[in-house]
């Protein structure tokens, strides 16, 4: 165990086992997994702790919980949660509007000592990168900047982006295991400015996007939005 496992909360450890588990497909749909005293005993944790990591992953979709029986792995495309990841093309869509997608790159490269820390993979080794610049009824809202692992979607450089998004391809080749978030603003390069058609002095809405599949990052995407023309927004029960 490395040092930032070691300060990882336990409940989390738990919660990455068991995803881990399904991830690798040691454990299908339907799959009982380990009860509250079976990981109480397997990883010395209290009760408490078990009870919260199938919770959450109850409450995230992962897992169904039957009062009396046990937790089993849920069937994800039964359900929608309402944080999952969903492409730029169906939010416009919801919209009642037209998506339109431009692709500026689609290429073969060397990942940088940075982005190879962030993949876990040593310098220079070769990466997917994907740059495309979606429109909603014309007017460019999001320039998306994407790596991907080639280990975990290989064809990616033969797919027709301009009518299936990064995201909407990578959901079906390498299913969701875990994601994270973060959001800045920022002020874009002249180059990003010009793709989105934005004013000198606006500033972008940027979204660092990382998902996991077999407890590998898969992707790590940078969508940049118009500050005037793009927000977020969620309604969340705790």
């Amino acid at each position: 165990m490395d040092g930032k496992d070691a300060l990882q909360p336990l409940y989390l450890k738990v919660k990455r086992h068991i995803l881990d588990n399904i991830g690798s497909g040691k454990w299908t749909v339907s799959a009982r997994v380990p009860s509250e005293n079976d990981i109480v005993k397997t990883f010395g944790v209290s009760r408490m702790t078990a009870n919260r990591a199938l919770k959450e992953l109850r409450d995230e979709g992962v897992l169904v919980r039957i009062a009396g029986i046990g937790s089993f792995v849920a069937d994800r495309h039964a359900r929608a949660h309402p944080l999952e990841i969903r492409s730029i093309a169906e939010e416009i869509r919801e919209r009642g509007h037209v998506h339109r997608a431009e692709i500026a790159a689609l290429e073969r490269v060397q990942a940088a000592s940075g982005l190879a820390e962030e993949f876990g993979i040593a310098p220079r080794s070769e990466l997917y990168r994907s740059v495309i610049i979606h429109y909603e009824n014309d007017r460019p809202v999001q320039l998306e900047e994407r790596y991907v692992s080639p280990r975990l979607a290989p064809d990616y450089l033969d797919v027709d982006f301009s009518r299936i998004t990064p995201s909407e391809y990578l959901v079906r080749v390498a299913p969701l295991q875990e994601a994270e978030h973060i959001l800045r603003a920022v002020m874009p390069d002249e180059r990003t400015r010009k793709r989105l058609a934005m004013k000198r002095a606006e500033p972008c809405l940027l979204v660092i996007r990382r998902t996991w599949t077999h407890g590998a990052i898969a992707s790590i995407a940078r969508l940049y939005h118009p500050g005037s023309r793009y927000e977020m927004s969620g309604r969340f029960r705790p």
